[in-house]
């Protein structure tokens, strides 16, 4: 066999390693404040985190007053790189934007000023991506309270933060699409998170309702279109008091992740048909001081280098 024929072959036996390499679970989250930062956690199951590099911080922040990176979401986009977006501050009108090849080594922090625009804006508060395949973009999105503009709710608020979603689109990080309201269905909203499923987007959502009575809990969204016509929200899926979910299908069903800030722990709920839930909050583990991020699937690859550095 010659050179170039025994080259060949074994290009294509790795191809084959690498189209089989094993799925793994990957948690992005903040402790604290989120004054020092990035932090991640790893899964084999869905179920029993362990965090990397002893649980400290993989990533300090450098951007916004207050230089905070609270509410981490992590996705992997359409050119292979990973992208993050993040809370910089309790009281800024932008987020936090950085990227990465390998979640090792970062570009350079962004502030993207999203809300400048509005002089009436409080916050940008935990912010997400997802990116549509279809039109090859990222969409944006994040909760802010603008004072006075949906009077109708201020008095069911907390400190007068009374939230709706909001969001842009991008394909580049650069320039960025007018940004426009998201969902509004007449109530506090934050902590928004999208998944697609089948032939349908499945958002959740926090209602952040306090008065007459605490809400605090988790409920869906459905649509057909990514960025608009989402429905009515659901009855709640969670117990009231938590925050934060992310969520993922797994081998188990569909998973919500979810912070339970008032315990001090994460808690989740499991689904098979993203109808019924049962929560599985007892049969998760998390690192230590674990807040609210993000979780995505990565190939066991990824884990391994993160492993070793």
């Amino acid at each position: 066999m010659n050179k170039y024929l025994s080259f060949a072959f074994t290009l294509v036996a790795l191809s084959g390693c690498v189209k089989n390499e094993p799925d793994v679970y990957l948690f992005s989250f903040f402790q604290g404040n989120g004054e020092d930062g990035l932090h991640l956690a790893y899964s084999e199951d869905a179920l029993n985190w362990s965090a990397l590099n002893n649980n400290k911080s993989v990533l300090t922040p450098t951007v916004g007053g207050d230089k905070l990176m609270r509410d981490p979401c992590i996705i992997k986009g359409g050119d292979g790189k990973f992208h993050m977006v993040w809370t910089v501050s309790w009281n800024e009108r932008g987020i936090g934007y950085a990227n990465s090849k390998d979640l090792i080594n970062w570009s350079e922090q962004k502030f993207i000023p999203v809300m400048q625009h509005e002089a009436g804006a409080r916050n940008c508060w935990a912010p997400e991506l997802f990116y549509d395949e279809e039109n090859e973009q990222y969409l944006i999105y994040w909760a802010t309270t603008i004072t006075g503009r949906f009077p109708e709710t201020d008095s069911t608020a907390e400190s007068g933060y009374n939230h709706r979603m909001y969001y842009t689109t991008t394909q580049n990080f650069i320039d960025f699409e007018e940004t426009r309201v998201f969902y509004d269905m007449g109530f506090n909203v934050i902590d928004a998170t999208i998944q697609k499923a089948n032939n349908r987007y499945v958002m959740f959502l926090k209602n952040e309702t306090l008065v007459p009575r605490p809400e605090k809990n988790i409920r869906m969204a459905t649509s057909t279109e990514l960025l608009g016509n989402y429905s009515e929200a659901t009855a709640p899926i969670t117990t009231n008091w938590v925050e934060g979910p992310t969520a993922i299908k797994t081998e188990k069903g569909w998973v919500v992740y979810f912070d339970q800030y008032r315990d001090h722990k994460m808690g989740a709920v499991l689904s098979e048909d993203l109808e019924q839930w049962t929560d599985i909050s007892d049969q998760i583990h998390f690192p230590d001081g674990t807040r609210h991020g993000s979780v995505l699937k990565v190939k066991q690859g990824v884990l391994d280098v993160l492993l070793t550095h």
